[in-house]
């Protein structure tokens, strides 16, 4: 295909920048390169952040970026450049302070003009063609003509964007107790939907880290509200549009409190962390919906987001193309009532019950989203039906759909490959084994975890970021270490192969050498041997994904309880009590900060196992939703201490275990469950 235009994102691997690729605007990627050519040029910069998978960034590329009257305006005064946000987060952190504030909000696309040494000094997300033209043209003219005044601003929000990441050193010895835990959970519960799920507000963002915190908080403290809390919105996001009834998987939010219509773009970070948590509710309740969930969600992953290299891509777009050849969100998703008759004939009114073809269910232009709001006795009382009928029709109304819905345009793919993602997916899948059992779940998860091992280490030992067609080009920043130790040693668990302990322990190594703030004990989310701008960020906040540093807190005391020798919860003590006195007034940012207050405010065991039947005794083990346990297993010989001489030939004994000493050795995994409390 002839293009009449193209920059220089022709070169880059990421989906979304080769989406501008051909936009008459002389895009440039990222690099000190750029930004050196920038300063000797005395240009200002116009950075434009966004991902593939972004509605508003394709509209605005649509009515922005494609208009050569518009690119003219940006070549002839900026230097131009186009960022991932996903290959590039250390970039975004910074821009995006930023934006927020200069103006109190934020989100993407994300438009900076900053000053050629890349000093932000205006932002705004998604703008019209008409204002775009205008903003530009004014702030050309204002930095031709009163340099000095924009070169204050800039370094005073500079300044501000370092200050507002700056981590205090604590003068406080104490760590937060369970008491102050249970305060801040009352305090957070005001925001809870216990309706609905979810929090009073929209858009509905689903939170894993915040739910599965709750979950462990409610078992910890036999809180039967917080528990009921978890359940209505584990019910309600599995029930409600936001969540795949054809394809499974779920989308990125929901933009109405019932969790009904999503943006529709899918994320892998999302799937494999809902997997990790519907798989822990599952053990927990016993509930099927959240087994099917768990099922679905991976079947999706598997059939759209798993490269024959066994790494999975990065997301499915909220676009794709209409049956007028014109993208759409949604299009791929959506139904209309006439179309639901001629294909479901007589099961029609038991899939409108089912999935709400009424009021509640329609969205815009006579399209309706599939939801849920009824349990199947409800509704199969209602056909005079029992529950098994239904489910034959309800099966064979989805399998329809889904030969339907496969005869249309797919949403676009983004098929780079993220370290940081495919260790939140690698850890969803090995949960997925823990308490579902499933074998192909454990198959799959080691054909990632060899992928990363095989594909995304240095040579020096450390991880890259993305990798696409063979290809990395990014070195790993924390998150990427911080979700591949996690689910190393969750691998450990499930294998009882030594070597995951072994590379979690070298990651960590490498971590302490690369990225660890002497000042307030944290890590830096950029290694020391790479450039940054303005600052080096310490992410401490969670959010829809866990902080990194909060991820890496929690592995090092996971490794702490089986290499007490290396000294690892040294780190985690300083690490807490920096970040502690944010837990009050900002708790649901903190959630995974608190689950690991629970692990050093309750007993936390250590459960040993040995002998020759070792792998039986951990499987019978694994169904049981225990937070608070770290397991480890030999048939005679470790290098974890608490598993060496301790083989007998006659017995596999299971030991519980706290700070290294065990009570009494049991053969009877039921007895180790007794053993175990909070």
């Amino acid at each position: 295909m002839n293009h009449k235009y193209t920059n220089s994102l022709i070169n880059e691997t990421s989906p979304y920048l080769l989406q501008h690729a051909h936009n008459p605007v002389n895009w440039e990627a990222w690099s000190p390169k750029v930004l050196k050519r920038a300063q000797e040029e005395d240009k200002l910069l116009l950075i434009s952040i966004g991902y593939a998978a972004c509605h508003w960034c394709h509209v605005m590329e649509h009515e922005c970026f494609e208009n050569e009257e518009v690119a003219k305006l940006m070549n002839d005064n900026f230097i131009n450049i186009k960022i991932d946000r996903e290959e590039r987060p250390d970039i975004d952190h910074i821009y995006m302070d930023a934006l927020q504030m200069m103006t109190g909000s934020g989100g993407w696309p994300l438009n900076i003009v900053a000053l050629p040494d890349g000093k932000p000094f205006w932002g705004a997300t998604y703008v019209e063609k008409e204002q775009w033209t205008e903003a530009l043209e004014k702030l050309s003219k204002l930095y031709k003509d009163d340099k000095a005044k924009i070169t204050e601003y800039a370094d005073k929000l500079a300044q501000g964007i370092k200050e507002i990441n700056l981590v205090e050193k604590t003068t406080d010895t104490s760590l937060y107790s369970l008491m102050q835990i249970d305060t801040t959970v009352q305090s957070w519960s005001k925001q809870f939907d216990t309706f609905l799920g979810g929090y009073k507000r929209a858009p509905k963002f689903m939170m894993p880290v915040n739910l599965e915190f709750l979950l462990h908080y409610s078992m910890a403290t036999d809180n039967k509200e917080t528990l009921d809390y978890v359940n209505t919105s584990l019910t309600r996001m599995a029930w409600g549009g936001i969540f795949d009834h054809v394809g499974g998987g779920f989308s990125r939010y929901s933009v109405d409190t019932k969790w009904h219509v999503p943006h529709f773009e899918k994320m892998l970070y999302d799937n494999g962390q809902l997997v990790s948590l519907y798989s822990k509710a599952y053990a927990h309740t016993n509930n099927p919906l959240y087994k099917d969930v768990v099922e679905r969600t991976i079947g999706f992953v598997q059939d759209e987001l798993l490269d024959k290299s066994n790494g999975f891509y990065s997301s499915l777009d909220a676009d794709s193309l209409d049956e007028n050849g014109e993208l759409e969100e949604g299009a791929y998703y959506v139904w209309k009532e006439e179309e639901l008759k001629v294909l479901l004939g007589d099961k029609l009114d038991v899939f409108k019950d089912y999935y709400n073809i009424n009021s509640y269910g329609l969205w815009e232009n006579k399209n309706y989203v599939l939801i849920r709001d009824a349990n199947n006795d409800e509704i199969a009382k209602k056909h005079n039906i029992n529950t098994t009928e239904l489910k034959k029709i309800l099966a064979s109304s989805i399998s329809i759909l889904d030969t339907e819905r496969n005869k249309r345009n797919k949403p676009r793919l983004d098929d780079k490959i993220l370290t940081s993602w495919n260790g939140l997916m690698l850890k969803g899948l090995i949960d997925a084994y823990r308490y579902i059992g499933n074998e192909e779940y454990l198959n799959l998860a080691l054909k990632n975890a060899n992928f990363i091992t095989q594909n995304l280490k240095t040579t020096d030992g450390g991880l890259y970021h993305n990798y696409k067609e063979g290809k990395s080009s990014i070195n790993g920043y924390l998150e990427d270490y911080a979700s591949v130790i996690d689910a190393y040693i969750g691998l450990y668990e499930v294998t009882f192969d030594i070597k995951w302990l072994d590379e979690a322990k070298a990651l960590v190594s490498y971590c302490k050498d690369n990225f660890i703030d002497s000042e307030s004990g944290l890590f830096f989310f950029t290694s020391v041997k790479d450039e940054f701008v303005i600052r080096r960020t310490l992410e401490t906040t969670d959010n829809v994904v866990p902080a990194s540093n909060s991820i890496m807190a929690k592995n090092l005391y996971k490794l702490s309880k089986l290499f007490p020798e290396e000294k690892y919860e040294d780190l985690v003590e300083p690490m807490m009590k920096s970040i502690q006195p944010n837990f009050v007034n900002s708790a649901p940012n903190h959630a995974n900060w608190l689950q690991l207050s629970l692990f050093m405010n309750q007993p936390f065991y250590e459960i040993a196992i040995v002998g020759d039947d070792f792998k039986a005794k951990a499987k019978a083990l694994y169904s049981h939703y225990q937070p608070n346990t770290i397991m480890a297993g030999t048939q005679k010989d470790s290098k974890i201490d608490m598993l060496k001489e301790r083989y007998d030939e006659a017995y596999t004994l299971v030991y519980v275990c706290q700070h290294g000493l065990c009570n009494l050795p049991t053969p009877e995994p039921k007895e180790v469950v007794n053993q175990i409390s909070y």
